[in-house]
């Protein structure tokens, strides 16, 4: 039997990483495989990577074929060196990750010809948001927020549980926040006292609305701020499979969004195209808009009432969910390990 030739692409974030496998001439295709590795506590980001790749070699391996390309996106300078220096001697090409999902939605035919798209990428440690000229791929302007994300969510649905009874540790929320992105009701069962609760997804939208006004505040901000409206709204990561998350921008900004039904693995499909097309790189950078350019012009000072405003979104959230993770805290010391908290700024080049 001829050995056949693949590519790999593995996207990495503060939570862990994601890999996909195909062969080298149908990247576009369902993967021949593909994994979730989660970045275990105290833990780098690069290990989770190459554990990623390790298993996707072994599934390589067993089907007597050959990884001929491997492209990894990263967020930042410093998760793209710490990604080259674990390699060693490994070929494989660190992407930018902008790059990456630029590369997919293009591949899919919804990114526009012309003007600017805004990437929302609402991910486990944040919201990273990111707006693009579509006919450069020059990045006008980048921004992050650690205000909420899918660990916060986490935490708040679990809080929600607590208060009706049932005590279920943050694995078990996260499970249970992902079927509400299907599910409109569900009953929860306390594993100990046998305690049931029912959550409904209007529940969840009623939990992360605060935080998802915010992040639309977040938006406007940034187009302010470049002077230049997007065309779309790519929703990317995991949280915006929850239809409440897409239905709440969709009233919050007028907009057009564009959503892939798996918004977690647009990175991963863009580092799959990109392995298929640059095996042997070593680095593809995003593109920076020349600072001179008009589109850079300094942002009006922001008014009083919605500093005031702002800080309050956050002083909400923030002693909600860390009411909700007291008790993760006191046992996690108990057991030994120490809780690690990852803030990721914007790419430096």
């Amino acid at each position: 039997m001829e050995a056949m030739v693949l590519v790999l692409g593995v996207s990495a974030g503060a939570a862990g990483a994601r890999a996909m496998l195909t062969h080298s001439d149908q990247p576009h295709l369902p993967p021949i495989d593909r994994c979730k590795v989660v970045r275990r506590a105290g833990g780098s980001m690069e290990e989770a990577v190459f554990e990623a790749i390790r298993q996707m070699r072994k599934s390589a391996d067993q089907r007597d074929e050959f990884i001929t390309g491997i492209a990894v996106t990263s967020r930042c300078s410093s998760h793209a060196e710490a990604i080259r220096t674990t390699a060693g001697r490994n070929r494989l090409t660190v992407i930018d990750e902008p790059v990456a999902q630029l590369r997919y939605l293009r591949f899919t035919g919804r990114l526009p010809a012309e003007g600017s798209i805004l990437l929302y990428d609402l991910g486990a440690s944040g919201l990273t948001l990111t707006q693009i000229d579509c006919r450069t791929d020059a990045i006008l302007a980048t921004k992050r927020s650690t205000v909420l994300g899918g660990d916060g969510h986490d935490a708040l649905l679990r809080w929600l549980l607590v208060r009706g009874g049932v005590t279920v540790d943050l694995a078990t929320s996260r499970h249970h926040k992902e079927l509400l992105a299907t599910d409109r009701v569900l009953a929860v069962c306390d594993p100990i006292s046998g305690q049931r609760a029912v959550i409904t997804r209007s529940d969840f939208a009623d939990l992360v609305s605060a935080g998802i006004h915010h992040s639309a505040s977040f938006v406007r901000q940034m187009i302010d701020e470049t002077g230049v409206p997007p065309d779309g709204m790519a929703l990317l990561g995991g949280c915006p499979r929850n239809k409440s998350i897409r239905d709440e921008l969709d009233r919050q900004l007028d907009l057009p969004l564009i959503y892939d039904p798996e918004p977690e693995f647009v990175s991963t499909r863009g580092a799959v195209l990109l392995a298929a097309e640059r095996p042997s790189a070593r680095r593809v950078r995003s593109v920076r808009l020349n600072p001179t350019a008009p589109a850079t012009r300094l942002p009006e000072p922001v008014s009083r009432k919605k500093l005031v405003a702002a800080v309050a979104v956050t002083a909400t959230l923030g002693g909600t969910i860390v009411g909700a993770l007291a008790m993760d805290r006191s046992n996690d010391h108990k057991d030994g390990n120490t809780p690690t908290v990852e803030v990721v700024g914007p790419p430096k080049h």
